[in-house]
Parts: structure tokens; C-alpha cells; sequence
């Protein structure tokens, strides 16, 4: 049985450790999260019997189940489930149930993320076309690195515009012209800088820069 967190810790339970439940429970276990892990699969409820703090095998849409498992302590659930749909809506009902306060949810298509947050998840992740739109940016070549978040905002790393060369920020004024704001500098071989209206843009930069995601994607182009 696992350790009864309290509700306000950091433990996080992880439904589905499939490839995208797996590299969740992995990276939370890898800084610090105490992780109760839930399959249905036998074999992968071993194979990660050693990296979490809890594994267990069991039916992840049967609320008093979880409950046994003492899900309902938990602050925070993940339900990376794949395929199987039904398991995948029928898991996030029963965690609303149990009144698990945070609950994120893994969603194929856009039917799937909605009909998730109708029943009860609080934030549904599109991991395939998340990757997706980020390979697009990347493969250009005009974005190093690309995040975006929910509400068209977005913070990408790319190469310093032609213009800035040899001027600081307050003399190329890229936020004025361009809407966005630079966050830091990169200088090879230096350590990253927080920008300032002093900072000056030399040959071989990255910009960290940040803004609405259009904007930011406009300033990359001209890099």
C-alpha cells in the first residue's frame, strides 16, 4: 500500500505508464516527487517497480479502487492512459470523484480533450501535437528551442535579428518594433545574462525572447 500524503504535498499519482505516463512518473521521480504509479499492465507495473516510490497493478476506472489505494490523499493525478479511451475518461470521472484537486489528462484528439474535461480534468495535454508544432518551428531552423502555453503565449531561443548587431536593446528597440520582449542573452562560452536596456547584441547571440506566440514566431522569421 502506499505512504498517505497529505493533500497539500507534492506526491503525485501517475495512471497509464505507457511512453508519455512512463517519461512523467521518470522525470517527477528524478527531482524529488514521491510517484505512485498505476497500470493495468502486469509487465509494466514491474519494469518500474525499482524507479518509483509505489507500483501498483490495478483497474484505474473503479473509484473505490483508488480509494483502497489511497488516491483520494493525493493532490495532484496524471492519467497518461493511450488507446483505450473509455479507460482514459472513465479514470479522470472517478479521480473528479474522489475530489483529487489537480488532475491532467493526456488527450488523442480534440473530442477526446473535451469530453476530459467535461469529466473533470482540469488541464488536458495534446502531447503528439505539442511535439508536433514544435518539430514545425524547429525544423526551419529560425527557432533554436519553441514553448508555448495555453493562453498564445509563447518563449522561444533563436539567433539575434541582423539589425541588433553591435547595439544595445534600448538602441534597436526590438520590443517596440516587434512586440516582444527579450529575456536574456546567450554568448558562446559565457554564462546567460538577463537582458537589460545596457545589454548590447554581438555576432553569434541567442535571444531568449518572449511574447504572444504569433509575434514571437514573426520576430524568428527575420533571424
Amino acid at each position: 500500500m502506499a505512504r498517505t500524503p497529505s493533500p497539500d504535498s507534492d506526491n503525485v499519482v501517475v495512471i497509464g505508464l505507457g511512453r508519455f505516463g512512463g517519461a512523467v512518473a521518470e522525470s517527477l521521480a528524478r527531482v524529488g516527487h514521491d510517484v505512485l504509479g498505476i497500470d493495468q499492465n502486469a509487465e509494466l507495473v514491474q519494469s518500474w517497480a525499482d524507479r518509483l516510490t509505489h507500483v501498483v497493478q490495478a483497474d484505474s476506472t473503479n473509484s473505490d479502487t483508488l480509494r483502497r489505494l489511497g488516491v483520494h490523499e493525493f493532490a495532484r493525478a496524471v492519467v497518461g492512459i493511450g488507446t483505450d479511451l473509455e479507460a482514459s475518461v472513465l479514470t479522470v470521472l472517478a479521480l473528479s470523484e474522489l475530489g483529487v484537486a489537480d488532475i491532467w489528462a493526456k488527450a488523442l484528439t480534440s473530442k477526446h480533450g473535451r469530453i476530459l474535461e467535461r469529466t473533470g480534468a482540469h488541464h488536458v495535454i495534446y502531447p503528439e501535437a505539442a511535439m508536433g508544432e514544435r518539430v514545425a518551428h524547429l525544423v526551419t531552423g529560425k527557432m533554436i528551442d519553441f514553448i508555448e502555453f495555453d493562453d498564445g503565449f509563447a518563449i522561444v531561443k533563436t539567433r539575434a535579428p541582423r539589425e541588433a548587431l553591435g547595439k544595445s536593446l534600448a538602441e534597436c528597440s526590438l520590443r517596440s518594433k516587434y512586440g516582444i520582449t527579450v529575456v536574456g542573452v546567450k554568448r558562446p562560452r559565457t554564462d546567460f545574462t538577463y537582458a537589460l536596456p545596457e545589454t548590447r547584441i554581438e555576432q553569434g547571440d541567442l535571444l531568449i525572447v518572449s511574447g504572444p506566440t504569433k509575434l514571437v514566431e514573426a520576430f524568428a522569421a527575420i533571424t
